[in-house]
């Protein structure tokens, strides 16, 4: 079987989403099947066994200016991903309110083309009025169509799945946990987190951060926080348009290429994982400092993403629209964080698993009851 799978970015962007997707596309194609991926051309292509590259020639002005990866594909671009996607037995998005998952589903739809909507996100509450504003029209306008339209939803967290529970699909939605590379997320024992720290030149608390240096994952919160605690060390991993070298704080350390063993490293080495961010499903750091029995600080409704989880998540109330308050909540949990339960770890090597989850979507895929014309056949591609 051929799947396309759309998403705005590739993998070495850097984004929860893009990392799923990628994920998601190794193990299809582990299980036997052929994968492409459309995607922005910004970034660096994914690796060869994960998928054949369908670049999108993309604009990108929003994220430059706001921090929203928006990228607009131009119309050569839009020509071969239809090309692309009649060529394909079924179509995986991922998250409905991008162009290029837009445009997507109007090209599988005019090719007759199952599609699968893997809905990650629900509404972001930005701390500008306009951008929230902005942001229920464009879930109206554009994600609850999309949600009815697609063959089958997908939801990666419990609280998405609730917030769209009103919407009328094709079919019973599903909810689907990303998966955790347990073989490179686990905990590590004491002597070899002593070595860790000292190779690494932690010393005393570290509070780790891993993501998008963007609004909403609550970057303003950090640097409040860390201004505020000077006693504790902050490890930041990611990159962005925002960026904390700036705010000169000498307990701040950016890390900007960390990713499979290496972020691993940063998660066993650390004390907590903060993570004051919004509008999210189930950011995929959380499952992985779960695995390695790292304590997780978060919002209030990301703790609640998988309720068999949610008693060792640590939640806190965030408004990025008042960081130093948000800050002073982050900072007393900071203080109370309470004995790692070796449970924890246990839960998520158990319960998040990529090659599950890539059985369940084909299993998706192939239960499709719908009347779709037969794609080309290998000779013809």
């Amino acid at each position: 079987m051929r799947i396309l799978t759309a998403t705005h970015f590739y993998e070495a962007h850097g984004g929860g989403i893009e990392r799923v997707a990628g994920h998601l596309n190794r193990h299809l194609q582990s299980l036997g099947h052929d994968t492409l991926w459309a995607a922005s051309d910004e970034d660096s292509l994914p690796e060869l066994n994960t998928a054949k590259a369908v670049r999108l020639k993309c604009a990108n002005p929003t994220e430059r200016l706001t921090g929203l990866p928006m990228p607009l594909p131009y119309p050569r671009s839009l020509q071969a991903l239809c090309r692309a996607i009649r060529m394909s037995d079924a179509v995986i998005i991922h998250d409905a309110l991008y162009v290029t998952s837009i445009s997507a589903m109007v090209a599988a739809r005019l090719s007759g083309r199952p599609v699968i909507l893997i809905q990650h996100i629900a509404e972001i509450p930005f701390a500008s009025r306009l951008m929230r504003l902005a942001m229920k029209m464009a879930n109206y306008v554009i994600t609850l169509p999309m949600l009815r339209t697609a063959h089958q939803v997908i939801f990666i967290s419990g609280i998405t799945q609730s917030a769209f529970s009103q919407i009328k699909s094709k079919r019973p939605p599903v909810l689907l946990f990303n998966g955790v590379e347990t073989e490179i997320f686990h905990p590590t024992d004491s002597p070899a987190r002593s070595e860790l720290r000292q190779a690494l030149g932690l010393e005393g608390k570290c509070a780790l951060f891993v993501g998008r240096f963007v609004e909403k994952k609550g970057l303003s919160i950090i640097e409040a926080l860390a201004r505020s605690r000077p006693d504790i060390s902050f490890v930041l991993a990611g990159r962005g348009p925002i960026e904390p070298e700036a705010w000169q704080l000498s307990n701040v350390r950016v890390e900007k290429y960390r990713s499979g063993q290496s972020l691993a490293e940063l998660y066993q080495a650390a004390d907590v994982l903060v993570l004051p961010s919004v509008g999210e499903g189930y950011p995929l750091v959380i499952q992985e400092a779960m695995a390695c029995g790292l304590p997780v600080i978060c919002g209030a409704d990301t703790a609640r993403a998988d309720p068999d989880a949610s008693s060792w998540l640590i939640p806190v109330d965030i408004d990025l629209r008042d960081p130093s308050g948000t800050a002073m909540r982050v900072s007393t949990a900071i203080d109370k964080l309470p004995m790692a339960d070796p449970a924890m770890s246990i839960y998520a090597a158990e319960t998040y698993s990529w090659s599950a989850m890539a059985e369940n979507v084909l299993h998706c895929i192939e239960a499709l009851s719908v009347t779709t014309p037969q794609p080309a056949s290998a000779d013809a591609r």
